[in-house]
């Protein structure tokens, strides 16, 4: 049982009071310290691959943004359907695409961030794709593709095992899985950062809630999972970058 010192101490993330006793003159982008990557760098043999464009989309429907909003809830049972190519490319351009070309070491995404600085990636879990073999990949949301991180005959297994039991991230036509990159935001912010990304990580989930809604599909938010299960999985070091936020995503029954 938490005692009263315990609450006041992680209630205080909650609070911006931290800001009261920053000196911002000595965070890194005031102390001239270049820019950190607004993207994670791809190895040299990475196997790139090219996302629909929003301007190629033949089959996505325009959306009533009042009628998304209304029907929006999670949904954690899913129809053993593909999602087209199409529809990811859709869902992660909705949820981290760029609205324009980078500047300055920044770039307007189709989210909100603090300071611009997104400091996510995003990763996905493809286990039904048409076009696309099972295995984890990441976005690149400079250029709207896809870059193929490695392939686990186990992949299903791992990832409810990692979801601290939890199903649907093992059955789900994809999962999205979000990494915070912390630095890209102490950079500018210092200690201050922390509270921010985890604002921005609920931005880019509820963009998925409601692109979902667009092409008869479903998510459900988790934030409840084994932290090292999922970073290892992920082959991420724990510190630098870690696994903060997931969302399984299938086809769903048309709503009446």
């Amino acid at each position: 049982m938490m005692n009263n010192e315990q609450l006041k101490t992680y209630r205080s993330f909650l609070k911006d009071s931290i800001r009261k006793k920053i000196a911002f003159k000595y965070t890194d982008q005031n102390q001239g310290v270049p820019v950190p990557p607004i993207q994670k760098p791809c190895p040299e043999d990475s196997v790139l691959l090219d996302l629909p464009s929003p301007d190629e989309w033949k089959n996505i429907p325009p959306a009533d943004i009042t009628q998304a909003i209304g029907n929006r809830k999670s949904r954690r049972v899913y129809l053993r359907q593909s999602l087209s190519l199409e529809e990811l490319a859709y869902l992660l351009w909705c949820t981290q695409g760029l609205r324009g070309k980078e500047f300055n070491g920044h770039a307007y995404r189709n989210v909100p961030s603090a300071g611009c600085r997104h400091a996510l990636e995003t990763y996905i879990a493809v286990f039904h794709v048409k076009g696309l073999a099972p295995g984890v990949y990441r976005y690149l949301p400079l250029s709207h593709g896809l870059i193929f991180e490695f392939k686990d005959e186990m992949l299903p297994e791992k990832m409810i095992t990692a979801s601290l039991g939890q199903s649907y991230p093992g059955k789900s036509a994809v999962t999205f899985i979000w990494s915070a990159v912390p630095y890209r935001m102490e950079w500018r912010y210092g200690l201050a950062a922390h509270k921010v990304i985890a604002l921005d990580a609920g931005h880019v989930c509820q963009n998925l809630y409601l692109a979902c809604e667009a092409i008869d599909a479903g998510t459900c938010a988790i934030a409840a999972y084994d932290q090292e299960e999922l970073d290892e999985l992920l082959g991420l070091d724990g510190e630098e970058e870690f696994a903060v936020y997931l969302a399984p995503v299938g086809k769903v029954k048309k709503q009446p």
